[in-house]
């Protein structure tokens, strides 16, 4: 069985190995990474020998370092490993994804969707719904681009209301509070002024990958289809993406029970930074992070960098995805929007979800 691992950032890790009574045998590392000594690699793969089938990506990783890490105190190795371009948990990973425990973006047909502008709350209602359709396996690995015509600010799960949101700016302004099911910070979203899409996908996608390095795995596919309209991106921090102008976008997850995993991400486009600071209780610190330092300004990264009207970034963000992925065009069914519809009013609407977090 043949497994691999595209490091984000780095470099290609595959095993290949065999299954005996329930346990690895055979287990050959290969790749285009880095290794030295020479004789790591052996010690490697004798790490990964005797492994039952069923151990978890990070029992993996910390049988291939303590095996490591006997090899240089015995001295087998003359000194410690250096591993480039990767490191055990990535070996977990292939292993995991060789025995089928552990799926890849090809193993997948995605389903994207672009339905046309929705309300906020619905927008938000429906990230739960298909999230959980894919649990119950009624709909495969789905892309979401959003749009919407009503002035909003989604706020993360856990994030305190009244710390967050400015009642006077929401009346002012006209302003619908939405409070969403993943983590992560506040986001002011006007029609048109940012970039919206949401990932479901499969947990066997992200199997035995932290938080931290599933938002770079599932994100992957963004910096490349910003640098196809012109914008140099890059990681900054567990879950934000930047270029040397300041903060792109941020993104958040959730997963569920079931075996399903919600991650998106909001990139800001052109955003009035004076009413974001009307609406949302953030200083000129926070601020400053997204490109910008004073409040007459504003937040304005991707129209400023790219020169190009939203829809044709959006329009090219959907042609690169479909470009990398296998993909087929798909559209929400009336049982998915009744769905969403009856979690509006049971759920997203209530001041008990609201101001679950006062």
């Amino acid at each position: 069985m043949h497994g691999e691992y595209k490091v984000p950032g780095g470099k290609l890790v595959a095993v290949d190995v065999e299954v005996a009574e329930g346990r690895l045998v055979g287990a050959h590392l290969s790749g285009d990474f880095f290794l030295e000594p020479d004789e790591a690699l052996g010690v490697i793969d004798r790490a990964l020998t005797g492994l039952e089938a069923t151990t978890p990506t990070g029992e993996i990783a910390r049988a291939v370092e303590a095996a490591l890490q006997a090899a240089e105190s015995d001295g087998t190795l003359p000194g410690p490993a250096a591993l480039v371009g990767f490191d055990p948990w990535a070996v977990g990973v292939a292993v995991r994804r060789a025995l089928g425990h552990a799926t890849t973006w090809d193993d997948h047909v995605f389903e994207v969707l672009r339905p046309g502008p929705l309300p906020p709350r619905t927008l938000a209602a429906l990230d739960q719904v298909l999230t959980e359709e894919l649990a119950e396996g009624r709909r495969g690995p789905t892309l979401r681009f959003w749009d919407w015509d009503e002035r909003a600010v989604f706020i993360g799960s856990f994030q305190s209301l009244s710390n967050e949101v400015d009642p006077a700016g929401v009346a002012k302004h006209d302003v619908t509070v939405v409070r969403r099911i993943s983590g992560g910070g506040a986001m002011f979203m006007e029609a048109g002024n940012c970039v919206t899409f949401s990932l479901v996908v499969p947990a066997s996608l992200v199997d035995g990958m932290s938080f931290e390095q599933s938002y770079a795995f599932l994100d992957s596919w963004v910096l490349g289809a910003l640098e196809s309209v012109g914008v140099e991106a890059f990681f900054a921090g567990m879950n934000d993406v930047a270029s040397p102008a300041g903060k792109l976008a941020g993104s958040a997850q959730k997963r569920l029970a079931g075996g399903a995993v919600l991650h998106h991400m909001t990139m800001a486009y052109d955003i009035d930074s004076a009413k974001m600071l009307e609406v949302l209780r953030i200083g000129r610190e926070k601020l400053s992070d997204k490109g910008t330092t004073s409040a007459a300004k504003r937040v304005d990264p991707l129209r400023s960098q790219t020169g190009l009207p939203r829809e044709a970034i959006v329009d090219a963000f959907d042609a690169y995805f479909r470009s990398r992925y296998r993909t087929v065009d798909s559209e929400l069914r009336p049982e998915e929007l009744e769905r969403a519809e009856e979690l509006v009013r049971t759920k997203f609407a209530t001041q008990e979800w609201i101001a679950r977090v006062p």
